[in-house]
């Protein structure tokens, strides 16, 4: 897009774009890496632990890069290598999260997969310590002070950008949808926020966060990142906070819309219709199709409520305004990738694992009935300790 758009915006009168995506085939199977931020948990006092640092030094020497730090110190990273066999992506989630728990154990503490931490911690957070984490503070103020919500992000590959922002598109219509489906973050401060994810609304108030634009080209996308930049709402483009993005350091689209998941078994769920959502966008950019284009106040709308409900109520459809129940969201979403799904041999467990989300609820819901059996927030840490590794 030429420099007459330096803002970002195309006219409205713009004709849809010759779609630019690298020709061919779709390249099946994707492969998928996983990128889980989790808690330390002091287990005395159920509150976040300060000691990320000293977590990824202790487990380093058997995770090497599968575990860093993050932007504060009650937080580490866990990472997988790319996989293609889902099977083999879940045993290194399970074994990764296993050996940064008996580290931590080490220690002293604990890790906890949760969108937000259930009791909360006064502000400041202390920040993890590092160039890029003080400008960071320096520069969002404090945007930072509470920015202690952890995230489940999920990298499918796609070697060519032109294809990653081309399927950005076709995903903006199903991001509030994968948002109900993984809400795992209800408490705050000790107490039920109201909201099955929090992290999703408090994260949303960072300048480039939520759902994506739709971008008319590969080059609108540059010229809209080069736009924010210098007008200095990202100190680079690590700080792309959408739902969805083209990773700026990896050839994959990052799809960054989920809470950090409770159980191994939720990040499976998510990781397969991730990767079927992408494969079948894909396969539609390839084919020529217009991606759908959700007015952007509805797709905002759809995705509070997605946050605020979750699985238990209704959700906005994007595309038509309509108040549904997002159970027969995530229907609609599971049938238009079953093929996709059935292509990697994904399908049985998708339906597995759905099947289980409808008797027991997300995350969110977890958690609350955790909280019901004695009205007890420590209850609910000690739930989330325990179903954090669990088999």
């Amino acid at each position: 897009m030429g420099s007459q758009h330096r803002s970002g915006t195309a006219p409205a009168d713009a004709p849809e774009p010759v779609l630019d995506s690298a020709p061919g085939p779709v390249p099946e199977p994707l492969t998928v890496g996983i990128e889980e931020e989790l808690l330390l948990i002091d287990p005395a006092t159920r509150t976040p632990s300060p000691h990320g640092p000293q977590l990824v030094g202790e487990a380093s020497g058997e995770l090497g890069d599968r575990i860093s730090t993050e932007l504060t110190r009650y937080q580490v990273e866990l990472r997988t290598d790319p996989h293609i066999c889902l099977k083999e992506a879940d045993d290194q989630i399970r074994s990764t999260r296993r050996t940064a728990a008996r580290a931590a154990a080490r220690l002293g503490l604990r890790i906890a997969s949760t969108g937000t931490p259930v009791h909360g911690q006064a502000a400041p957070v202390p920040m993890t310590p590092g160039a890029r984490y003080a400008q960071s503070v320096a520069h969002f103020r404090a945007l930072d002070d509470e920015q202690i919500v952890c995230a489940c992000h999920i990298h499918v590959g796609l070697p060519d950008p032109r294809d990653a922002v081309h399927v950005s598109n076709h995903l903006r219509p199903w991001l509030p949808t994968l948002t109900a489906l993984t809400a795992n973050s209800p408490f705050w401060a000790g107490r039920d926020t109201g909201y099955a994810s929090w992290r999703t609304t408090t994260w949303g108030r960072w300048p480039v966060a939520g759902p994506p634009p739709y971008f008319e080209s590969p080059a609108h996308f540059d010229d809209l990142v080069r736009t924010l930049l210098a007008a200095e709402a990202l100190i680079d483009r690590g700080g792309l906070y959408w739902d969805v993005r083209p990773s700026h350091h990896l050839p994959t689209i990052e799809i960054r819309v989920a809470d950090a998941a409770l159980t191994p078994d939720d990040t499976l769920l998510l990781t397969a219709v991730v990767r079927a959502l992408t494969a079948t966008a894909l396969a539609a950019v390839r084919a020529g199709e217009a991606a759908p284009r959700p007015a952007p106040e509805v797709l905002r709308a759809a995705s509070w409520r997605a946050a605020r409900d979750g699985l238990s109520g209704k959700g906005i459809d994007p595309l038509t305004g309509d108040l549904v129940a997002q159970v027969v969201l995530v229907e609609k979403l599971l049938n238009t990738v079953t093929p996709a799904l059935r292509r990697h041999e994904d399908l049985d467990l998708v339906r597995e694992q759905w099947r289980r989300l409808r008797t027991e609820g997300n995350g969110a819901d977890r958690q609350r009935a955790a909280h019901r059996q004695r009205s007890s927030a420590q209850d609910v840490v000690d739930y989330i300790v325990s179903a954090t590794c669990r088999h």
